[in-house]
């Protein structure tokens, strides 16, 4: 699962990063929680930055109060699941991170932790994105999910499961209009961790109305 993540950079190492030309507004954040506004980088007519909600609407949906449970697909059943697998074959989309949370439990606590590379870089999750018309106003939401796989040795020491990590040489195949998802199962396993660190973090984390870099700042012993 990953249910909280970072983005400490600047607009213009994005751009760049995706190489998206058009200019974009960005501000540093650092306790990103489910049903917020998370950037997407997807290709609509060229590569698009957008802001959608977190927590995915399938287009078939009633209500929209069913994106608070699809906040991440599973790799192993993205492609097959009624609720993502419209998304997977054509609306796949990149959500650009510094770092994401995972709580380890311990006893009767559970402590949160950060993750990130070693050289604190910018990466890509991977992820899928919807279009849901509100059948009462007609207002049209768009919403994502993140995909997520087995951990690596790295998370598994914390959690059993990782965001799907897109290598920026990858992220033109991710984004492209292929509806063969076979063909995407590669990327779908887990990030080497010789690429990763983590570290354990403040319990103002878990608050996701707490906000600012103390969020991610390494506790010392």
């Amino acid at each position: 699962m990953c249910g909280r993540f970072a983005l400490e950079t600047t607009a213009e190492q994005l751009s760049l990063f995706f190489n998206l030309r058009k200019k974009v507004t960005l501000a540093p954040r650092y306790n990103i929680a489910p049903s917020q506004p998370i950037p997407i980088i997807r290709e609509i007519d060229g590569r698009k930055f957008s802001m959608v909600r977190w927590g995915l609407i399938p287009h078939w949906a009633k209500d929209s109060k069913i994106g608070y449970k699809l906040i991440n697909a599973r790799a192993e059943t993205v492609a097959e699941k009624p609720s993502f697998r419209d998304a997977f074959k054509s609306r796949r989309c990149l959500i650009p991170t510094t770092g994401f949370y995972e709580w380890k439990t311990e006893g009767k606590s559970k402590r949160p932790y950060f993750i990130k590379m070693k050289n604190g870089a910018l990466f890509a999750m991977a992820g899928i994105w919807e279009s849901w018309r509100n059948p009462d106003d007609g207002k049209i939401i768009e919403s994502c999910a993140i995909i997520t796989t087995e951990a690596n040795g790295i998370v598994g020491k914390i959690h059993d499961r990782m965001p799907v990590i897109i290598p920026q040489e990858s992220s033109g195949l991710w984004l492209s209009s292929s509806r063969d998802g076979e063909r995407f199962r590669a990327y779908m396993q887990p990030y080497s961790p010789f690429k990763m660190t983590s570290y354990q973090v403040s319990g103002m984390v878990s608050d996701p109305k707490n906000e600012g870099p103390g969020c991610m700042r390494k506790i010392e012993y």
